[in-house]
């Protein structure tokens, strides 16, 4: 099968993509892939696959490979004399802004390149916590309560302490803290306010469990991996998050009843359906007494969650065969035509 890796981005978790892609080429050595990645000036760049390493990005060695244009159905090299097109399907492996706010999404619908990826409806509801937390009540998914606050006007909370604070566009556990006491509470907010205007304040919950279940949707039906329980100290952090996204060993399925598992589902389906089609995502639940409430949706997990998969690559072909595709307008001009007759012209 042959796959376009689009990797990078401008975004704050740049580097994790990165990471993901270099772990992917590993995972997905049976596929013929093609590397482009797209520098923080969103200039694009065939990557050779054996300079997939993290120092050619480092040290800005990619700069001296092909670039590429972009046009209907391909990316595109031009020289002199000819031009290459590499029009395979294209996995969005771009985190965070870019990749998952639904600009690269755009960029490619507006481009007829088939891809595997959120589409631009999804990435609004999943980039933005404020816009997930409506998709959950919308879709009748429970989701811990929350206050939104502002940079420009922002006052004290009504949530009890412990808190937990969270910019409001942004994955990884980047900017988030948590707050056990109101002298903390500016520091915290300074600190998510570096990455972003808006964030959210959510209660520090305890004797929570969390469970991670990744799938996609293919010949009409819904693909669940397995489950997972994270294993995480007070909540899972920014390092052991950036670990996570280098994986490629299968974890173990969680011990839990499948009773629990069924419900896990039914809540993972309730926000992919007519939503998510066209995207593996990840979908991260607490459970506290019995009950499920999504914390996060991940429309472009780390490493695409291939961990949670027994077998990704047929997971992964099986997606890229069941892509939508959206319709595009077809203009004969019939309307100025008629005018144009009517006025004798």
């Amino acid at each position: 099968m042959k796959l376009t890796i689009l990797f990078g981005g401008a975004s704050f978790e740049h580097e994790i993509s990165v990471v993901s892609a270099i772990t992917l080429k590993e995972k997905l050595s049976n596929f013929s892939l093609n590397f482009v990645f797209c520098d923080q000036e969103h200039n694009f760049y065939l990557i050779e696959a054996s300079k997939m390493k993290a120092t050619t990005f480092s040290r800005g060695e990619y700069k001296k490979m092909p670039k590429l244009s972009i046009a209907s159905g391909a990316f595109v090299h031009k020289t002199l004399f000819n031009s290459s097109e590499y029009s395979a399907t294209v996995l969005n492996l771009i985190h965070g802004a870019d990749g998952e706010d639904g600009s690269i999404a755009a960029l490619l619908d507006f481009f007829s390149i088939k891809y595997i990826g959120p589409r631009i409806d999804a990435s609004v509801f999943s980039y933005d916590k404020r816009y997930t937390k409506w998709l959950c009540s919308a879709r009748g998914v429970k989701s811990v309560k929350h206050e939104e606050l502002s940079l420009k006007e922002h006052s004290n909370i009504k949530i009890p302490y412990p808190v937990i604070i969270k910019p409001s566009r942004l994955g990884s556990s980047i900017g988030v803290s948590i707050v056990k006491e109101e002298s903390e509470l500016d520091y915290a907010l300074d600190t998510a306010f570096e990455y972003d205007t808006s964030v959210i304040v959510e209660p520090f919950l305890h004797c929570v469990k969390e469970y991670n279940l990744a799938g996609f949707m293919a010949k009409g039906k819904i693909h669940f991996s397995i489950v997972e329980e994270p294993q995480k100290n007070e909540f899972l952090d920014f390092e052991k998050k950036y670990m996570d996204f280098s994986r490629s060993t299968q974890v173990l399925k969680a011990d839990i009843t499948k009773e629990l598992e069924l419900k896990l589902k039914i809540n993972f389906e309730k926000i992919y359906k007519n939503m998510f089609e066209g995207a593996l995502i990840r979908c991260d639940f607490f459970v506290v007494d019995g009950e499920v409430y999504l914390n996060e949706i991940n429309p472009i997990p780390g490493s695409m969650a291939n961990y949670l998969f027994e077998d990704f690559a047929s997971s992964l072909e099986m997606l890229s065969n069941s892509l939508p595709h959206a319709k595009r307008a077809k203009t004969n001009y019939e309307y100025i035509h008629s005018i144009s007759k009517a006025k004798g012209k």
